[in-house]
């Protein structure tokens, strides 16, 4: 019988048993594939013969993303693990620096940069842009060589991305970005503990992500993976003691947003604006222009540890005008929340399961 989880969260029957029973007979194997992390590179074959750059046209394409960024320890692990499977062909294209929070933000009319970054094993580039951008670009041909790979795997992400996180994950939205180009994908997040997590435990997310990844491509090489679908995997924090898949339903959880004035130097905002974002370079500088151009006359004050900036720039005939400028830092909180229903995502994640959930098309 048909869970109402299951109902509600549109994963296919066949697809949720064929993932519970790969993730339930990798457990007694979890010891013997724990050292491989240490073998003698020379040993693996999958990192002899794959240079970036030199393809295996035999080889399915497998292209990573993440929002943590291109040095991120979630996928560093994953990736390595993937080369050592010896079967995928794998690229990696992933933000220069955290986008975790940036939703489904795309950098349309900017110029972004893409650089090469040395990966054993693996094709992969690193970009100013946002996990979105990663996504769109890979899949556009302008990058590599190809524009349709077998699976876009997005993770593995620091932070749950249950209940309305999703929406501004941008892990999620990256796997999202496939789907919308009709390309099946994953995302994989780690329940992150700031007190109690280490990066250890992201080796033992990919030791259980792994046989999911891989349940995934069979299916989808057989024909059977379902058409314009997402797959979502939230890892419980204690990895190597999950107890196992649990299909759930989509929470109303989130963290509360925390705002806080902070103080700082104008010159010293300037930088930190522009260097992110190049159109703020811009319109600090016809700022400037113009204040000079109006003989602007400046002032700081400084109010509850907060910066504010008064500008008063005048000109003939017209009245004076005073711009304020003040900096806050958003932060997200924790907070206890009253359900009880353990099909919820959250919940199950908590209790220590692997949730999976879907989007589709």
């Amino acid at each position: 019988m048909t869970s109402p989880a299951l109902k509600n969260n549109f994963l296919p029957p066949g697809l949720v048993s064929n993932l519970q029973q790969a993730l339930s007979n990798r457990k007694p194997a979890e010891d013997d594939g724990a050292p491989d992390k240490t073998d003698d590179d020379s040993a693996q074959p999958s990192s002899s013969g794959n240079e970036p750059g030199d393809d295996d046209g035999s080889k399915p394409i497998i292209l990573v993303t993440n929002s943590d960024g291109i040095e991120s320890p979630g996928l560093s692990y994953l990736v390595d693990a993937l080369v050592r499977e010896g079967t995928y062909n794998v690229h990696v294209l992933a933000p220069q620096s955290d986008k975790s929070t940036s939703g489904h933000s795309l950098s349309l009319k900017e110029t972004v940069e893409v650089a090469s970054v040395e990966v054993k094993g693996a094709t992969a580039y690193e970009i100013s842009g946002t996990p979105v951008d990663c996504v769109s670009l890979a899949l556009s041909g302008a990058l590599f060589s190809w524009s349709k790979p077998l699976l876009v795997i997005s993770g593995i992400n620091k932070g749950s991305s249950c209940g309305h996180h999703m929406y501004y994950s941008s892990v999620i939205a990256g796997a999202r970005e496939a789907l919308i180009n009709g390309v099946p994908s994953i995302s994989i997040s780690l329940n992150w503990k700031k007190d109690g997590s280490e990066e250890n435990d992201f080796k033992d997310a990919v030791t259980v992500s792994l046989p999911i990844i891989n349940a995934a491509i069979r299916d989808i090489e057989k024909g059977v993976f379902p058409k314009g679908f997402s797959l979502d995997v939230e890892v419980p924090t204690s990895p190597s003691a999950n107890k196992g898949l649990k299909v759930t339903k989509r929470s109303l959880w989130r963290s509360s947003l925390s705002w806080l004035a902070i103080s700082g130097t104008r010159n010293q905002s300037a930088a930190r604006f522009t260097g992110a974002q190049p159109g703020f370079g811009l319109q600090f500088a016809q700022l400037s222009r113009d204040a000079s151009a109006a003989g602007a006359a400046r002032r700081m004050t400084t109010q509850k540890n907060n910066i504010e900036v008064v500008e008063s720039v005048g000109a003939k005939g017209k009245s004076d005008f005073k711009r304020t400028v003040k900096y806050f830092r958003a932060e997200m909180v924790d907070k206890e929340h009253k359900e009880e229903d353990e099909d919820l995502d959250f919940r199950a994640l908590e209790s220590g399961f692997v949730v999976g959930f879907s989007s589709m098309n």
